[in-house]
């Protein structure tokens, strides 16, 4: 037994078909999509416990602000196997930070990461030795407790020379 020819215009089972299978390859294309530029464009940032970090996000922009008001002004810089931390006042005084801890990574990938103890020189710099190859690499400076509250600076920088 055959079924009758479709009248012209009529949708029928292989358009409904059709329709299915466009609509779900759309979703997976998507999904595929956009699970490539993830991954291709995720920078490494994990927290160890999410609900600490939560908890000391509110006094660390607390202190941030305190140190805004103070006139903070801080920078990081890497020169020749040597990383330096500058953290002035409005008045352009170093600032005590007691002892800085630097830990410099590569953005992705867990490999290369140091840390290292800063020490503050007679000019108002922290420095500390630090051998990094060429590249882009992310440091944060933590210092728990300084006088305007709990201290952090976030940077990513490159080095010169060919990446591996």
């Amino acid at each position: 037994m055959t079924s009758p020819k479709a009248a012209p215009g009529e949708f029928t089972g292989r358009h409904m078909l059709l329709a299915i299978v466009g609509f779900f390859g759309v979703v997976i294309a998507v999904n595929v999509g956009m699970a490539v530029v993830s991954s291709v464009s995720w920078t490494g940032l994990v927290v160890q416990n999410s609900y600490v970090a939560s908890q000391e996000f509110e006094a660390k922009r607390l202190a941030h602000i305190a140190q805004q008001q103070a006139g903070w002004s801080a920078s990081l810089d890497y020169v020749e196997g040597r990383a330096l931390l500058r953290v002035v006042d409005a008045a352009g005084r170093a600032v005590e930070l007691g002892n800085p801890v630097l830990q410099i990574n590569r953005p992705v990938g867990g490999h290369d990461d140091q840390q290292v103890v800063l020490s503050r020189g007679p000019d108002g710099i922290y420095a500390g030795p630090v051998a990094l190859g060429p590249g882009v690499w992310e440091a944060r400076v933590s210092i728990a407790d300084t006088p305007r509250g709990p201290f952090e600076l976030h940077e990513r920088f490159s080095v010169a020379g060919a990446a591996p």
